[in-house]
Parts: structure tokens; sequence; C-alpha cells
């Protein structure tokens, strides 16, 4: 289940067909809101999920005489998205304002970097060892620059509102070459943008909820370019370009000229949503109450030596020895910080010190300790079950105390139970009666083995004919019951022998 959630196979591809007539190019606009305690210029909360208009300043809503104050948290998630993309970061950058109204835009303008953005010429490779693309490919970005997000209309008691949290939440925005061959590209592309900003701490990482908003530029043979507007997540990025690059050709076979615009996706088509402006439509001009942004010229080199490794490092560490995991488990840990840090410490605790093998270890984690979590119907917490008591438990399976049934019956009474945690592992077990017998000779083990076995015989006869017809697969179920009888105190094998010799099965 886990391998599938976290597949990243794509299935939109396989109707979809280029035409070796038309050349397909795309670059993209990614508008990536910064994962900040406060907005980009007022000392609001940012807040995604707040009644509306309820974590607001006096300039988030453009009140006259507000004037804005950079939040240098939100300076530094920048550069080091920059550091991150591979860009120059500029020494020396400046605020504009674009002019247009709306009524999500209070200001009458939005604040952003057109003329000196914060940092330029980078770029992201897709590996295709990791990126599900055919070839090692190169996506240059052209800028990257910080913003101030907009307000959006929402329905709030079957009204519409003009809700105001979301203005002046950081954004960047991060532009690319028009480098992209063909739509895979694309979507590799954006898997991997939001990997690297959401295990970095940039950004949640969420398309679904607005976090990260995608504008895609296409155009086929060099013709004027179509941009498409905040598409929501990957599967619609894949087909509005699938769609309006079919819709560019049309057009073109039936001999009209394409124009430069923008569109937008109704989830079936594209549809025409304004020509295209340019700088001169917006009128761009320095935002005269922001003072400009001069850096060190060590910037880059002092945050990049404070970054963990990258996503590419740590998956090919994950996938080789001595984790040798696959390559979806291995990026569900890359998504999950917290767990891949809980994976690392049970991992070489198991491994050193009780010397088992990388198996053992991958199978206790992703299928005893999360199948657990799964049957509990409890989402998995590191604070319920912590790495060091995952590993006590192993120990104590590993050292003889309690059988692997009695180790499951525990993990899933702590999973119950969140309030255990803090309880010492023994009592626990004690208080539950899961130890193994002690003390128990073998003759009076056999008579309790065989007492219990044929108390089971007894109450399932239904059992007990298909056996007795050949079916001997339905012992399994009889060993089942007798192990959740014992709480796994004795061997399943034990039981095994018992129900064979019992039932005459040879």
């Amino acid at each position: 289940m886990l391998t599938r959630r976290f597949s990243t196979s794509i299935r939109h591809y396989k109707k979809f067909k280029y035409d070796p007539n038309y050349k397909f190019k795309c670059g993209l606009e990614i508008h990536t809101q910064l994962k900040t305690k406060h907005k980009l210029f007022s000392l609001s909360e940012t807040s995604f999920n707040a009644p509306p208009n309820t974590k607001i300043s006096y300039f988030d809503v453009g009140l006259p005489g507000s004037q804005p104050k950079l939040n240098p948290e939100a300076l530094y998630l920048a550069l080091k998205a920059a550091v991150v993309f591979d860009c120059d970061i500029q020494e020396f950058s400046t605020f504009d304002r674009k002019h247009y109204f709306y009524p999500d835009q209070p200001l009458g303008y939005q604040i952003t970097q057109h003329y000196h953005p914060v940092a330029k010429n980078g770029q992201i490779v897709l590996d295709p060892k990791f990126d599900n693309v055919k070839t090692s490919k190169t996506i240059r970005i052209e800028q990257l620059q910080i913003e101030q997000d907009t307000g959006k209309t929402v329905n709030f008691d079957d009204k519409i509102t003009i809700d105001l949290n979301r203005s002046n939440t950081p954004l960047i925005e991060v532009v690319t070459k028009p480098d992209f061959e063909d739509i895979k590209q694309v979507h590799s592309f954006v898997k991997k943008y939001q990997l690297l900003v959401s295990y970095l701490g940039i950004c949640s990482g969420d398309l679904e909820t607005g976090a990260i908003r995608v504008d895609a530029n296409i155009n086929v043979n060099d013709h004027p370019r179509a941009e498409i507007k905040n598409l929501g997540n990957t599967s619609d990025i894949v087909n509005a370009l699938q769609y309006e690059y079919n819709r560019q050709i049309s057009e073109l076979e039936k001999g009209n000229q394409l124009v430069q615009e923008t569109r937008g996706w109704d989830g079936r088509k594209t549809r025409t949503l304004r020509t295209k402006e340019d700088a001169l439509d917006y009128r761009y001009v320095p935002d005269s109450e922001l003072e400009a942004i001069r850096l060190s010229k060590n910037i880059s080199k002092e945050i990049k030596e404070s970054l963990p490794d990258l996503p590419d490092k740590v998956l090919e560490k994950l996938t080789n020895e001595p984790y040798q995991l696959s390559l979806d488990l291995s990026k569900f840990l890359l998504n999950s910080p917290p767990i891949l840090e809980y994976y690392y410490k049970f991992f070489h605790r198991f491994t050193e010190e009780l010397k088992q093998t990388s198996k053992s270890a991958n199978n206790w984690i992703f299928q005893e300790l999360f199948a657990s979590f799964a049957k509990s119907q409890v989402n998995f917490d590191v604070d319920i079950i912590s790495s060091d008591r995952l590993f006590d438990i192993t120990k104590a399976i590993s050292d003889g105390q309690l059988s692997l049934v009695a180790g499951r019956i525990l993990l899933k009474y702590l999973i119950k139970n969140p309030q255990c945690a803090a309880q010492p592992l023994q009592e626990i077990i004690e208080d539950l009666d899961l130890e193994k017998p002690q003390g128990v000779s073998a003759e009076e083990l056999n008579d309790a083995v065989t007492e219990l076995c044929e108390h089971i015989i007894e109450s399932n006869p239904a059992f007990v004919d298909k056996i007795r017809q050949g079916n001997t697969k339905v012992i399994q179920a009889l060993v089942g019951s007798a192990m959740k009888a014992s709480k796994g105190k004795i061997h399943a094998t034990e039981f095994r022998a018992k129900f064979d010799e019992l039932l005459n099965v040879k």
C-alpha cells in the first residue's frame, strides 16, 4: 500500500501522442508561498485555514499611511531556494510595484522584483535515476524574485467574500527558460521542485492548497505562446498541456494564426482569459517605501554550508548500502523529514547493536510498524512509539523475552494508548502478560498446547471438516486462533505440529 501511494509513475501519457511535425516547447512560472510565521511586509501571521479576514493588518488591506517593512525570514528562505537552485545571488536587488486593479489586491499594485530580482541564472537537473526521465535534462532558471501574494475571492456562508488573509503572504516566483521538450519533463520538474522546497523547509510543498501555483507558457514550432494560469496540481498541469498542444496544432492546421494570450484551465479544456499583457500594461515603477537589499559577497557560500544533504544525494544514499530501500520508499522518507530522522536512528541501533540485517530493519519500519498504525486506523506519529521504544521491542523479541506475535500485540496496544508513551516498557509487558512462559517444563508446556489445540478443534468443526477433506491450508486459521489465545507466548511452529498430530495431517 505504501509503495503504491508514493509511486511516481505517470499514467497520463498512454493515449497522448506528439506530432513529429510540431515541436513542443514550454517554460514555467512557479509561485511558491514561503513557510514563514509572519507576512512579507507586516507582522500579520500567515494562515491558510483561518476564517476570512482574521489574519490581516493595516498594510495588508492597503490602508493609507501604512508602510511595508521587509520580513528577514522571507528573505532568508528566498536566498536558501536560490542556493539550492544553483542561482547567482545578486548583491543588489530592489522591489517594484506592478500595477493592476483587482478586488483581491487592495493596494492597487503588487510589490515584486521586476527590474532587479534577488537571484538569476540558476538550474535544476533532472536525473534519470530519480526523476522519471530517460536522459539527464538541465532546466535553466532565468530568475528568482520575491513578491507578495494577493487575496482571494471565496464563497463564505453562501456569500461571495474578498478574503485578504492570503494578501501579503511571502512568495518567490521562479521563472524557467523554455527548456521543456515534452510534458513528462514538466511533470518530473514540478515533482522535484516540490520535493526540494518541502524537504528544506522553504515551503509546505502542497499544490492542492495553493502553496505552489504553476503558470505554464507553451507554444509549438515557435509560434506565439499561450500562458495557462494557476494550474493547481500535477494532473492539471499534464492534462492542460496535452490539451493546449493539440489545440494549437488544430488551429494551425485550420490555417488560423495563434496569438499571444493568457488562458485558463477548467478541468477539460483551456479557454481564453485575456490577451497577454506586457511590462507596459503593468506600469512597473520602483517602490519608493522599500530600501534596496544589499548582500554580502559570501552569502551563497555561507548558506550552502548550512544546508543538509540535498535530496538527490539522500536518495543515492538510501537506495544503496547499507539501507537498500526502493526509490518510492526513499522518496516517502524525503517527503517526511521527521520520519527520515526516525528511520536513521532506529536503523543504526537495530543493525549495529542487534547485529541484524538491513532487510530486517526495513521490515520492522515499513511492514510491522506502519502496518500496525494502519490496522489501528491511526496516522503514524513518531511521538506515539519513539524509535528507542521500537528498538526496545525488537530487542525483547531478539532476546527471547517476547514472541513476534506478542511484539505485534504490544505495538497495537501502544498505538491505541498513546498515554503510555512514557510508561516503562517492562511494566506494560507485565500488565498485558505478554512474556514467554518461564520455569515451565517441556511436559507441562506440551500438555498446555494439547489442551488449547483440542479446544480450538472442538470450536471449529467446519474448519476441521475442510482439513480432513484435504484442504490443509485451513490449519493456519487454527494456528492463528491458538496464537491469539496464547498472546503469542508459544511459537506458531509448536501449534502447527500439534494440530498436524491431532488431525493426522502428514
